[in-house]
């Protein structure tokens, strides 16, 4: 069995736990005295930590050893997903997580149903990028930025954006040496007018195979032939 993942700020050599990351060791995992657990502090160092205290919502830690970890890919992917109905943004988020991404942007573009993300939801979306870092055994927990409009998205230095209506693979204009950004549109898809102004600021339209893929879908399936796909 693997050990438990614990998410702390900064790791020092004693520290101290409360709140969600206490409820879970305590109450979830029964964790005791004693016990070992990994600590990562979600920007790319993990850490060995022994239990030596529990009380009621604490726990408190002390590190035995710490290591930068290795499991990102070698260069930064930036997803930009244009908002979902219902819960389809948070699967998103925890399945980008999973697959490596290192920054995740919810995007408004001219056919999306929703039109904004509010404090409490963002929140909630950076809660399910922790929960599934913890999870996947990575390091680095994925910044999930703001809502940004399409119009703002700034220049990129390799872009790939999914459309149905192309015949160019990944594989054909993909650069793994390069970081990589990607967008997937909405539930009614990206107008001629949004592709034009992605092409602008360097996103090349591709291919996700010959069937119409749903929404939700979409950034998984592309991101999975840059990460997954790849072993990176």
């Amino acid at each position: 069995m693997r050990p438990h993942r614990a998410f702390v700020p900064i790791i020092q050599p004693e520290l101290e736990l409360g709140g969600r990351e206490a409820h879970h060791l305590l109450d979830v995992l029964r964790a005791r005295v004693g016990d070992t657990l990994t600590v990562f502090d979600g920007k790319g160092t993990e850490g060995r930590a022994r239990v030596v205290q529990t009380e009621l919502g604490r726990v408190r830690l002390e590190v035995e050893g710490t290591w930068p970890a290795s499991k990102e890919p070698p260069h930064p992917v930036t997803l930009y997903v244009a908002l979902l109905k219902g819960d389809h943004l948070a699967e998103v988020v925890r399945a980008a997580t999973e697959l490596g991404a290192s920054t995740i942007v919810p995007v408004l573009t001219q056919h999306c149903v929703v039109r904004e993300l509010s404090e409490n939801k963002l929140l909630r979306l950076r809660r399910v990028a922790l929960e599934a870092a913890k999870q996947c055994g990575r390091s680095v927990v994925p910044e999930v930025r703001p809502l940004l409009p399409l119009k703002q998205i700034p220049l990129v230095a390799q872009g790939l954006v999914a459309q149905p209506r192309t015949s160019t693979r990944v594989r054909q204009v993909w650069d793994p040496q390069r970081p990589t950004a990607l967008l997937t549109g909405p539930e009614g898809g990206l107008s001629g007018d949004e592709v034009r102004l992605l092409e602008q600021r360097g996103f090349i339209p591709v291919t996700l195979g010959p069937r119409i893929l749903r929404a939700e879908t979409a950034p998984v399936v592309l991101l999975s032939l840059i990460t997954a796909g790849e072993g990176v």
